[in-house]
């Protein structure tokens, strides 16, 4: 029995046991001395598929309501909070981009645009946020314009600047070039048909291509067949003003007029009393405005007097420097903060045109009086400008002013065109 039980035992191993695959039958190959190159399938690697997502910050949100929405965990979006740093003052409006791989809900990668010329990039590298900032760079445009005086200046500039400008920064100009050139021309009585204006304008083009409000850089008027030029200029210790082609400067000590705009109704002189009907001195200028039209002071000064004066109406005289005294009268109320004492700069709102006291239609009335003696202002004003280009300045101005009028391109300073003095 143990002999029978041991063959058996014997013979079911040799049965189940697994089959040796059939030897394959080798065959003799010729090999050359020279290398074999077999070609082998090579497979591109995979690149990893990524998701991209846009989201808007809203109004009151900061960067850590954005990532959860993006399916970022609290703890890893105020990591990236404190990462960005100024995140917490982002406007509303920007978009923030987060870049992940897909299936992967923390992202790789988030960018944001603080200003229109930045743009900051958060990436997750070795488990943390890791910031980077890069600047985008912005260009100058110029522009240059010619016009000819027919009837207004308004009109030249708008058809000299054309489709370049909007309507209402092209009326901006304007009011500029009339400020600058307001104590040399009066727009109003100087500029004749014929007479001529040129300009060189200034503006920045951001990285998203939107430009900024132009300046002037520089200009030039002909008026009665005299030149007269304005050169922007930035003086040591970072004031910027305009001179003429001299060197002399366009800003006055006192503005030529009080009001923008700038209708003379009535001149300095006698002339029959409009409710009076008698003739009488007329010691001022009255202009012309629309009520509320908001009055300037002509220059630095104190107040004198704010309230009401007889036939003045509602009246304020400004003390200037050497025995100078401006008044301005019939308005409408004063503007805040002005009353006796109170400084005022140059070109400050005092008050807004009206017609109180004895008046028949909206005006201002304006008196210069020096020394006490009221005196026709066109006169009192004309010999008070600013100081001129300072000696040590005098070589900066003098390539400044080539290099723009060249850009301008105008006629080129003479040889016998100098700098004035300053003195």
């Amino acid at each position: 029995m143990t002999y029978v039980v041991v063959a058996g035992a014997a013979a079911a191993a040799v049965y189940f046991a697994p089959q040796a695959p059939a030897a394959r039958p080798v065959t003799d190959l010729a090999v050359n001395d020279a290398a074999t190159e077999v070609a082998l399938p090579v497979t591109a690697p995979v690149a990893p598929a990524w998701r991209e997502r846009v989201d808007t910050l809203g109004r009151g949100e900061t960067l850590v309501s954005v990532l959860q929405r993006a399916g970022v965990s609290r703890v890893l979006a105020a990591q990236a909070l404190r990462a960005a740093g100024e995140a917490t003052s982002l406007r509303a409006g920007i978009k923030v981009t987060t870049v992940a791989r897909a299936g992967d809900s923390l992202p790789q990668e988030i960018t944001y645009k603080p200003a229109v010329d930045r743009v900051v990039r958060l990436r997750y590298l070795a488990g943390a946020w890791q910031r980077m900032e890069e600047k985008l760079a912005w260009r100058t445009d110029t522009l240059v314009a010619r016009g000819a005086i027919r009837s207004s200046l308004h009109d030249a500039l708008h058809a000299a600047l054309g489709d370049r400008l909007p309507s209402a920064e092209r009326s901006e100009i304007v009011w500029k070039l009339a400020d600058i050139f307001e104590y040399r021309v009066d727009m109003d009585r100087d500029l004749q048909p014929g007479d001529s204006v040129r300009l060189l304008l200034e503006r920045k083009v951001d990285p998203e291509g939107k430009p900024t409000e132009a300046h002037i850089l520089a200009a030039s008027m002909t008026v009665s067949g005299k030149e007269v030029d304005a050169i922007r200029f930035e003086r040591r210790g970072g004031s910027t003003t305009f001179f003429d082609q001299y060197g002399k400067s366009l800003r006055a000590a006192f503005l030529r007029a009080p009001v923008e705009f700038r209708r003379i109704s009535s001149v300095f002189g006698m002339r029959n009393h409009p409710i009076l009907g008698e003739w009488k001195m007329h010691k001022g200028t009255d202009y012309a405005a629309a009520a509320g039209t908001p009055v300037r002071a002509i220059g630095e000064g104190t107040v004198a007097y704010a309230g009401w004066k007889s036939g003045f109406g509602n009246v304020i005289e400004v003390r200037h420097s050497n025995g100078y005294v401006s008044r301005y009268g019939h308005l409408r109320g004063f503007a805040k903060g002005v009353r006796r004492g109170s400084f005022v700069a140059i070109g400050k709102t005092i008050g807004y045109v009206g017609m109180t006291g004895l008046a028949t239609a909206p005006h201002l009335h304006f008196e210069m009086l020096v020394d006490g003696v009221q005196r026709d202002p066109r006169k009192a004003l004309r010999d008070k400008i600013a100081d001129p280009i300072p000696a040590r300045e005098r070589g900066a101005f003098a390539a400044l002013r080539s290099r723009l009028f060249a850009a301008l391109d105008l006629r080129a300073p003479s040889a016998t065109t100098r700098v004035a003095d300053a003195n």
